[in-house]
């Protein structure tokens, strides 16, 4: 297949580009600059000029391609409402030269929308609010909308941590932290999990979605269903040589900052399901594994 692939230099979208590439499909990356388009060329993908804010760039891209897989993300907390908004126009735009076709659009989503509930999180629940209360579920009501007009539209949902070199996510936010503080710090006893992919599974189960998925399937990205925020403290507080203390939810807001809420999240999700459907099995080292490392260390 020839697949479009939007985010295609960035941590998750590169991997997803390298397996397709190893699988034997033809990758279209999206790419707005000149490092990135070298990037592309020299990992064996054809290079597509344009960025997420060029709607009509995405539009002629998925028109070129068998299917679509759609990465690409604006991670800037402090416009996070605009950016989940601009994330619907995306899907929506790739979605007009779809519909109809069969071709299929894998978009990404979080399994951090099913948080809260004390219950692991499968594949078959939807958010407990709409886009209006929560932002991030813009991108599966947009794939929702893709569906009603014909659209073969299929969701990965990612956990709070996909993890490898090069990870820029919120394990390193979480090492930057207790870095300045001096502790390594957890809220309340530390028992809310999160749950965790290696990348590389992440981007296997991207190409066996492209190629296997079907109807309206969601799909959890997940390795590890649920690491206590304690035992994630404990590593960072073993490689910095730093205390590792509890904080009250009052401390956190301060301790954490932006990431306070991310930081007491108890998300434990299922991939069960995602395994029996598609045949998926992680193959990559788990988050304390692949944390308890130097290179997570190293800046």
């Amino acid at each position: 297949m020839r697949v479009f692939v939007t985010g295609a230099t960035g941590f998750v979208g590169s991997a997803v580009v390298q397996e397709l590439i190893a699988a034997g499909h033809q990758v279209l990356g999206l790419a707005r600059s000149d490092a990135s388009a070298k990037l592309l060329s020299a990992i064996g993908a054809e290079v597509h000029r344009g960025d997420i804010e060029d709607l009509d760039s995405l539009r002629s891209g998925a028109a070129k391609a068998d299917g679509v897989i759609h990465t690409a993300f604006n991670h800037d907390f402090s416009q996070f409402q605009a950016n989940c908004e601009a994330d619907r126009k995306v899907i929506t735009a790739m979605a007009d030269v779809l519909a109809g076709t069969d071709r299929p659009l894998i978009i990404t989503s979080a399994t951090g929308l099913l948080a809260g509930s004390g219950q692991v999180a499968t594949e078959d629940a939807l958010p407990p609010a709409a886009s209006n209360a929560m932002p991030r579920v813009a991108s599966e009501e947009a794939a929702a909308a893709a569906v009603e007009r014909g659209v073969r539209a299929l969701v990965v949902r990612l956990p709070a941590s996909v993890h490898d070199d090069g990870d820029h996510g919120f394990i390193p936010t979480l090492i930057g932290i207790a870095r300045q503080k001096g502790v390594a710090a957890y809220v309340g006893e530390g028992i809310n999990r999160w749950p965790a992919v290696h990348r590389l599974d992440a981007a296997k189960l991207y190409r066996l979605a492209l190629e296997k998925g079907t109807g309206t399937g969601r799909y959890h990205a997940v390795d590890d269903q649920g690491i206590p925020m304690r035992d994630i403290a404990g590593i960072i507080g073993k490689h910095l040589n730093i205390p590792v203390v509890s904080k009250s939810a009052q401390e956190a807001a301060e301790h954490f900052g932006w990431i306070a809420h991310f930081a007491g999240f108890d998300n434990p999700s299922s991939s069960a399901l995602t395994r029996q459907w598609l045949g998926w099995e992680p193959t990559q080292p788990g988050l304390i594994a692949d944390l308890d490392r130097p290179q997570y260390f190293e800046i």
